[in-house]
């Protein structure tokens, strides 16, 4: 097996988002990109020499042949064991809690997470460093100071490594491990979860749906949810993976799971339903005739952590992204709990998990987790309400009311507008920047600025400083409108503005979302004249 080195030229653009590089998936099929891209990653990382990675994706389109090409380069690179999921397929949360258990080097994790899978579709590469967790801000800066200058790759010259079958082999002077994706997770849900309280709750009668979405989390579900708990064969639906996704958007949302929503929402819908992404990192929870906001299930996990096994001794602190709504921040304040605010990005809560300052943390993009991987996780979130349920024996709409009169309301709706053209929306954040000294004190709409800054984080447990991470504008009524570009799209800019309205326990908690956040949404668009410059007079997307 020859080693081959190959005389190459940067790619422009291969700097990564909140989440890796993500781009068409004809463009990571381009002669040389991909191959740029990761060795510009081992360059940045000291090289592969000695090393383990633990590799896999959530088998999308070009999923299993960018893998093959993965395995040269790292034997090329002098890797000395690649731990592969079969088929090519690991979950992002089964991937970070591999490397963690095998003591790897770090990971490739092949995904574009909740976007379209499809050759005319997205693709998306990141790498996780030995803590389980995304690459710091500074090493994916990192990677693209390399992929600026890089010159060269290594690979071998290589027949492909059989992905579906279980066990080792050698490429190279590299050993190839293929492990069943599913095992090593399931086992550690088992060490968090009271399996055989949801085993009972199940058995008498219970009744749930889980939409995998025709993406990775399908075969984790079917295994823990049908075959482990007794959920009824066909609970989980669209659960074998596919390439393009069954055709559809494998983001679990209102929008892009409307099936799943409305039989949760019919007279004779199960008691609990949910919902992952394309690789397995997020998750929707519904009950019957509720739907449950992202921002509103950290605050109940928060809230009752403690009836699951994995948690009784209580929890070290929570942690929330910046745009997600400050629910959390009321149950932690109630618990005398920290409760730290960061950057969107997974990575940000990575420092906080491992100095042991936060158990739980969380992002409005549905994306919940804790200490027991440095990823988000979709499938853990549903195993801790079905935990809860079977400990409280209530229904989802009596933990949220419970849950809201105790700690008031957060109205809370994210109104996405995308493939906005980029010059436009950068346009408007400089000239909305521009005016955010002013805004303090000013009558906007119906509504009094009290604060408007450009959000910057300096992480509490390294002193590392994140700027420009999003205006955030409070008003003096306690509502909250926040606005940033999102790094997860691959077209034009997508736009996402973050409302949020508090109510105080003795308030209507019963009000139509939309219809209590009117002001702060008519008061944010005036203030950021979005209509007159992005041409756009409403969201495509409200969640």
């Amino acid at each position: 097996m020859p080693l081959v080195t190959h005389p190459c030229t940067p790619f422009a653009g291969q700097k990564p988002g909140t989440s890796g590089l993500r781009k068409k998936t004809r463009v990571f099929m381009e002669p040389g990109y991909l191959e740029n891209f990761v060795q510009s990653i081992l360059n940045a990382i000291g090289g592969g020499q000695g090393k383990t990675f633990v590799i896999g994706g959530d088998g999308r389109f070009f999923n299993a042949e960018a893998i093959q090409t993965l395995l040269r380069m790292a034997a090329a690179n002098g890797a000395a064991r690649a731990i592969v999921g079969q088929n090519g397929l690991l979950s992002t949360p089964a991937a970070s809690n591999l490397i963690r258990k095998r003591q790897a080097d770090g990971g490739f994790v092949l995904s574009a997470s909740h976007n379209p899978g499809g050759i005319d579709a997205d693709f998306g590469l990141k790498f996780n460093g030995a803590n389980g967790g995304p690459a710091a801000e500074g090493l994916t800066e990192e990677f693209y100071t390399q992929s600026e200058t890089i010159s060269e790759y290594r690979t071998l010259d290589a027949a492909d490594i059989d992905l579906g079958q279980i066990g080792v082999s050698r490429l190279g002077d590299m050993d190839v491990e293929i492990v069943d994706p599913v095992a090593d997770y399931a086992a550690l849900m088992r060490e968090l979860f009271d399996f055989d309280r949801i085993k009972t709750l199940l058995s008498d009668g219970f009744t749930l749906r889980f939409d995998a979405m025709h993406a990775v989390t399908g075969p984790y579900a079917t295994a823990i949810l049908e075959d482990e708990l007794g959920a009824p064969k066909g609970s989980v639906l669209n659960a074998i993976p596919s390439v393009d996704f069954g055709k559809g958007h494998p983001d679990p949302n209102p929008i892009w799971a409307k099936p799943l929503v409305d039989l949760v929402m019919s007279p004779d819908g199960p008691d609990f339903a949910a919902a992952s992404d394309g690789d397995g990192d997020r998750n929707m929870i519904l009950g019957q005739g509720i739907y449950v906001t992202p921002s509103d299930s950290l605050a109940v996990l928060a809230a009752n952590a403690h009836l699951a096994p994995g948690y009784t001794k209580g929890l070290a602190g929570v942690a929330r992204s910046m745009p997600t709504s400050a629910a959390v921040d009321r149950v932690a304040e109630s618990m005398g709990l920290d409760c730290f605010e960061t950057p969107t990005g997974w990575k940000f809560f990575g420092n906080l998990l491992d100095a042991g300052r936060i158990t739980l943390c969380g992002e409005e993009s549905a994306g919940t987790g804790s200490d027991h991987v440095r990823e988000k996780d979709g499938l853990w979130a549903v195993l801790l309400w079905l935990n809860i349920l079977a400990e409280r024996r209530n229904s989802v709409r009596e933990i949220m009311e419970d849950h809201w009169q105790t700690y008031g309301r957060n109205y809370y709706s994210r109104h996405d507008y995308e493939a906005i053209d980029s010059a436009k929306a950068a346009q408007m954040i400089s000239e909305l920047t521009d005016k955010l000294p002013q805004l303090a004190g000013s009558q906007e709409g119906n509504l009094v600025v009290a604060t408007a800054d450009q959000y910057s984080y300096e992480d509490p447990v390294d002193g590392s400083v994140s700027k420009n991470q999003g205006v955030r504008i409070s008003f003096e009524n306690g509502s909250r409108g926040v606005i940033r570009l999102s790094g997860t799209g691959t077209d034009g800019a997508t736009v996402r503005i973050y409302l949020e309205q508090f109510t105080p326990s003795d308030g209507d908690l019963n009000m139509d979302t939309q219809a209590a956040l009117q002001d702060v949404a008519q008061t944010m668009a005036q203030i950021t004249r979005l209509p007159e410059i992005c041409d756009r007079s409403s969201p495509d997307i409200r969640t």
